[in-house]
């Protein structure tokens, strides 16, 4: 916004508040997320007006009610049509789609990977908390094996998706994961997202208190978080552990936890590349069974960054060389094709 004398005024999270009552339960990982969304986009450097955020149908896609920036609450497993004819339309506009597992991988999964193959440049947000909290309580598609929900009272026999696995599948240029519950590695990585020319998918973990109270407990708590977790830092050795003394290092294609000091300094681990296709790969699979000897932290952090042409330019590139080559349209001529048929009586 603007002063009376025409110097710009730096925007604050406060700018990106509404008056808008928040529905969401005391207590629910959503408030976390929205808060270091509304700390972020002021430092971004982008007007209000320029900023969309759309959303489906779930708790998390309350979210374009609380923001100050134009936004849309759509269809069930439709925002990503609907970001992706934005983007195409208004190329300038910062478009940010607010997803959760359900609305994004269910009814929506097959507009989600469409738009993570056309590389459009948006920043979806994908809230996991592993349940359909909307709708009280039915499990969804991460949802663990034999998870007892309303709609599997005697436990889902179905295998849950891996959200950055798919995305990978989908030739997503930007994978990532953060957590509600560590506020500025959320920040960083919201950032990161945003710098991203092309689609950037990032997974949050968050919390639903009342339907899947504590599924990530074993990620965000004190007592467990620093031997469960390893963050990913670009051209930095896979260190985790709450004294930094463990890592992982790779035994062919196979990820194995060593312990340091014991003949294993830390230039003897796996060096994170993020522009290290195959190795991604491995890493978005480190969806481990906590069972198996051999029992792995879960990463956090960007696990995949590459660069290649968005949509919406060359969509927009190809519209003005067409102009410039042939001038303007010809409509019958399209309908009518290129094969036409005489018929004779």
């Amino acid at each position: 916004m603007s002063s009376a004398v025409g110097a710009t005024i730096p925007l604050t999270a406060r700018d990106f508040t509404t008056d808008q009552e928040v529905r969401w339960c005391p207590g629910c990982g959503d408030y976390s997320i929205l808060a270091q969304v509304q700390k972020v986009m002021p430092q971004m450097g982008i007007p209000r007006e320029n900023i969309v955020i759309i959303s489906g149908i779930g708790c998390s896609s309350r979210f374009p009610y609380y923001m100050n920036t134009y936004g849309m609450h759509s269809i069930h497993g439709r925002a990503t049509a609907i970001a992706s004819g934005l983007k195409a339309s208004r190329p300038e506009l910062s478009v940010w789609i607010v997803t959760g597992d359900g609305d994004s991988l269910s009814i929506g999964g097959n507009h989600t990977i469409h738009l993570l193959r056309r590389n459009f440049d948006v920043n979806i947000l994908l809230f996991n908390n592993q349940i359909y909290g909307l709708t009280k309580g039915q499990y969804s598609p991460t949802s663990e094996t034999d998870k007892l929900t309303k709609s599997t009272p005697f436990g889902s026999i179905d295998h849950p998706f891996n959200p950055l696995a798919l995305a990978m599948g989908a030739d997503a240029s930007f994978v990532a994961r953060s957590m509600d519950r560590d506020p500025k590695h959320l920040q960083q990585m919201l950032t990161r997202s945003h710098q991203h020319k092309g689609s950037s998918f990032l997974e949050i973990y968050q919390n639903c208190n009342i339907f899947n109270d504590g599924a990530f407990g074993i990620y965000t708590e004190k007592g467990t978080k620093a031997a469960e977790t390893l963050f990913l830092e670009q051209g930095k050795p896979l260190v985790f552990g709450a004294q930094q003394d463990k890592g992982i290092r790779l035994e062919g294609l196979k990820p194995v936890v060593a312990d340091l000091g014991s003949g294993i300094q830390r230039e003897d681990l796996w060096i994170h590349d993020e522009k290290d296709f195959y190795k991604a790969q491995i890493l978005v699979r480190m969806f481990d069974d906590p069972n198996r000897d051999n029992h792995l932290p879960r990463p956090f952090g960007v696990f995949f960054e590459s660069e290649r042409p968005c949509y919406e330019d060359m969509l927009n590139q190809q519209i003005e060389e067409v102009i410039r080559s042939k001038g303007k349209g010809d409509l019958n001529k399209l309908l009518r094709g290129r094969e036409t048929w005489t018929i004779s009586s």
